[in-house]
C-alpha cells in the first residue's frame, strides 16, 4: 500500500468515527466525554486532510485553492498504477 492510500485510510477511519460519535451524542447529548472526544476527532482530522492535500492535492473539488480542475489531475480510483487492464 502505498503512503497515499495509507493516509486516505487514515482520513476514512477518522471520518468514520466522527459520524459514529455524532450518531452517539444524538442519544446520549449530554455526555461531555464523548462531546470532547469528537472534537479530537474533528481536529485530527482536519490535520490529516490538511497533510494529504499538501501532499497529493485536493481531495475534493472545492479544495482546489483557486485552480478549478486541479482535482482531475490525480489519478482516478480506478486508474492503479502499475495495472495493464483491470
Amino acid at each position: 500500500m502505498t503512503e497515499r492510500e495509507m493516509l486516505m485510510r487514515k482520513i476514512a477511519a477518522n471520518d468514520f468515527a466522527v459520524v459514529d460519535l455524532h450518531l452517539y451524542l444524538d442519544t446520549h447529548p449530554n455526555n461531555k466525554q464523548i462531546a470532547q472526544k469528537l472534537d479530537e476527532y474533528a481536529a485530527k482530522g482536519n490535520m490529516l486532510k490538511r497533510e494529504y492535500e499538501e501532499r497529493f492535492g485536493p481531495i475534493t473539488p472545492g479544495e482546489q485553492g483557486g485552480n478549478r480542475w486541479a482535482w482531475i489531475a490525480n489519478p482516478w480510483p480506478w486508474d492503479k498504477a502499475g495495472e495493464e487492464n483491470c
